[in-house]
């Protein structure tokens, strides 16, 4: 359904066919600069023909139509793919050098024995409204609280950030797993809807332009949703411990992360560019739907350092090893914190 094509989480198996001709980009207009002073040195020396393998739709598009594209000093094969499972199937395939994706990936990752470091963290200036997930109620199902989950049959997929939310959405509530049935169901394309619909669940976290189209579909049949008043943004792009290992990638990784901040900022600034060029032109979507998830992104945050933002990963891995019976994790060993200052730099400078 092209109408959710955003929100898809891709197939590996359209991994190789939706590589791009790579393409050659002009030397970098920023010199790299290191985040932490005891972090170490982040390699500057971008070798000729250093290639990156990058699964971020968004910011492949952003990048085009800036015209950012053509600044990039380092070749790209882009990947049509996104989302904690699929990326890490690449990675773990050795066909992606980085990812985008929420908080919950990341650690699911090491705790499946790959290692990987976050390189670049995007939050949003008001992190509850408007929030990126509602919660689905199936029609003829009374949740009119998050108490009243109680006993519900909730979708949950562990290795995503929707079942993190879900996680926290009970633990906000009082509730406990054992106060609710918890239906294990990844949440690819629109499979959270649908549950709903067909009343497989009670309650499914749902997410931007699917909240719309599932309320105009089912709210005649009493579909509801409801806000979980939860902060639920975090954006980040990771990578694997060995691409950063490589110091020619390593390198290149840090003029993308300047890149992607700098494209950030211009879908901020230029909306109705960014909605006929991407959610019209290639998510099948029209301007009406564009609107409404311009809208339902808010004004985005690049934070200057990430002391909060590890805590706040450390309090999501602590709650997720209880829950799920995961060994602990240093939130603090998942960043790579050569790269901390590099957006914010970026964003200064130019």
């Amino acid at each position: 359904m092209l109408a959710v094509e955003r929100f898809s989480r891709r197939r590996f198996s359209a991994l190789v066919a939706a590589f791009a001709v790579p393409l050659v980009a002009s030397s970098s207009p920023f010199g790299a600069q290191a985040g932490s002073s005891d972090a170490g040195k982040l390699p500057t020396e971008i070798p000729e023909g250093t290639v990156l393998r990058i699964g971020d739709p968004e910011t492949q598009r952003a990048l085009e139509l800036s015209g950012l594209i053509d600044q990039l000093p380092f070749k790209v094969e882009w990947a049509n793919i996104s989302g904690g499972p699929q990326t890490i199937e690449a990675f773990r395939a050795n066909a992606l050098d980085v990812g985008s994706v929420a908080d919950i990936p990341p650690i699911h990752a090491t705790w499946t024995g790959l290692k990987v470091k976050i390189i670049a963290a995007k939050f949003r200036k008001d992190p509850v409204a408007p929030p990126i997930y509602q919660l689905g109620i199936a029609p003829g199902v009374e949740v009119r609280t998050l108490a009243d989950l109680r006993g519900k049959r909730i979708a949950f997929s562990p290795g995503q950030a929707q079942g993190a939310l879900v996680l926290r959405v009970l633990q906000a509530a009082g509730l406990k797993k054992e106060d609710v049935n918890l239906i294990e169901l990844p949440s690819n394309g629109d499979a959270y809807p649908v549950a709903l619909a067909s009343k497989q669940v009670d309650v499914a976290p749902i997410w931007g332009v699917l909240i719309k189209h599932y309320l105009h579909q089912y709210g005649a049949d009493g579909a509801t949703t409801i806000p979980h008043g939860l902060r639920d943004d975090p954006a980040h792009l990771y990578a694997p411990q060995a691409v950063l290992d490589d110091p020619a990638k390593a390198a290149a990784l840090g003029e993308y992360v300047r890149y992607w901040a700098l494209a950030t900022r211009w879908v901020e600034e230029h909306p109705k560019e960014w909605i006929e060029g991407y959610y019209v032109a290639t998510q099948g979507l029209d301007s009406e739907d564009g609107q409404y998830l311009v809208d339902a992104d808010g004004q985005f945050d690049i934070p200057p350092d990430w002391n909060d933002v590890i805590a706040r990963q450390q309090a999501t891995i602590d709650l997720l090893a209880r829950e799920l019976n995961r060994p602990p994790i240093k939130a603090e060993d998942l960043f790579d914190r050569r790269f901390e200052k590099i957006a914010t730099n970026a964003l200064n400078a130019s």
